[in-house]
């Protein structure tokens, strides 16, 4: 038998760590022919501090770390990490450091069409495989497109203020509600997963959350 569950993601796409742990989802869920998901991505800004226009990548890490020296390490254990689970990081194309609330207002119709999984893959490459800055809009219309969106009026929608309000207030409420880092899991609404974990980790909350709703 197969049995529904929602999966909400709380995540942010400059978050090299959600992009591991979207990949490291889509791998547990591979496996688990037992379930049917409907996965809901929710915005958060890893730093809600960061203008709308960006900030040099070099400016942001070195205000942020102290120094870009300061966080290769982490580079270089994401990027053996990524390969495992199937992505190429490129921290060094990222010439940029992106404000969010644009590319979360793209997830956010995406899911609308159900096709937020696609364009959430497109955004994350984009980034971290490709350096694309995230701050030109014309760059997101073509992740939409490419992802089978009308590129056209994704681009329109874009340029608008649409859903700006309502981003940010999905964004604030997850951190209200207690959620310090991501990505951050809910596996039907009741079990609770912080972090890029390994699959056995992630398939046992799907376990978990399984068991919760039988118990009912």
């Amino acid at each position: 038998m197969v049995t529904p569950l929602t999966i909400d993601v709380v995540s942010d796409v400059v978050c090299p760590w959600c992009y591991l742990g979207k990949k490291r989802l889509e791998a547990t869920l591979a496996a688990r022919k037992d379930i049917a998901p409907e996965i809901r991505w929710r915005p958060f800004f890893l730093d809600p501090t960061v203008p709308r226009a960006g900030k040099p990548r070099i400016e942001y890490i070195t205000g942020k770390f102290g120094g870009t020296d300061k966080i290769t390490p982490a580079h270089e254990r994401l990027t053996g990490l990524g390969k495992a689970a199937g992505i190429d990081f490129h921290f060094e194309k990222i010439e940029m450091q992106p404000n969010t609330l644009d590319a979360h207002r793209l997830i956010g119709w995406a899911s609308a069409e159900g096709k937020a999984d696609a364009i959430v893959e497109n955004i994350f490459a984009d980034f971290f495989v490709n350096g694309v800055d995230l701050t030109d809009l014309a760059a997101l219309a073509a992740a939409a497109a490419s992802g089978g969106m009308a590129g056209a009026k994704v681009a329109a929608d874009l340029a608008s203020g649409k859903d700006e309000e309502l981003i940010a207030k999905q964004a604030q409420a997850a951190s209200a509600s207690g959620i310090g880092g991501v990505p951050f899991f809910v596996f039907g609404g009741k079990v609770a997963v912080a972090g890029a974990q390994e699959t056995e980790v992630l398939s046992a909350a799907i376990d978990q959350a399984l068991e919760a709703a039988a118990a009912k």
